[in-house]
């Protein structure tokens, strides 16, 4: 699926009800859209393989026992920002991790036990070929933690 123009109406409108509720059934959602369930199913799961949604259940990682949320924006040389994403996503500590533009070239959320957790995965992530420099910023509160923007569309 490339983008967002191969999305239907359908599709749209999928993805923005579960956005408002990601626990609606199947069944509701196609007696909301008057299709039939199975292809709702069909639907969903095409979306979730081509990586355009996702179903998971969020939770505030300082509520659940983890000590460290942070932020870490890393400079790295050109032409090397794609394999630093690559390589610092695959780490289980990572929750998000975006090429930006700006004084940084990449910005990786971590999330950790402690302080010396923490400091493992700085090391590891300075150690990543193509990784300049590293400067971090721990999450103290977290006041909004959302993923329902809305589907242009639906």
């Amino acid at each position: 699926m490339d983008g967002f123009e191969a999305l239907d109406q359908v599709d749209r409108q999928i993805i923005a009800a579960l956005q408002l509720d990601g626990r609606r059934t199947v069944t509701s959602l196609a007696t909301d859209l008057d299709i039939p369930a199975s292809s709702v199913r069909y639907r969903m799961k095409r979306l979730e393989d081509a990586g355009v949604l996702q179903i998971v259940g969020i939770a505030n990682p300082l509520a659940i026992g983890f000590d460290r949320l942070a932020l870490i924006h890393l400079t790295v040389r050109p032409t090397t920002a794609h394999a630093v994403c690559k390589v610092v996503s695959e780490m289980p500590e990572t929750s998000y991790v975006v090429m930006t533009s700006g004084r940084f070239d990449v910005l990786a959320e971590v999330i950790c036990r402690d302080v010396a957790h923490f400091v493992d995965v700085v090391d590891r992530i300075a150690a990543v070929d193509g990784v300049m420099s590293t400067e971090s910023s721990f999450v103290l509160e977290v006041h909004k933690l959302a993923y329902g923007w809305g589907v242009p569309g639906a």
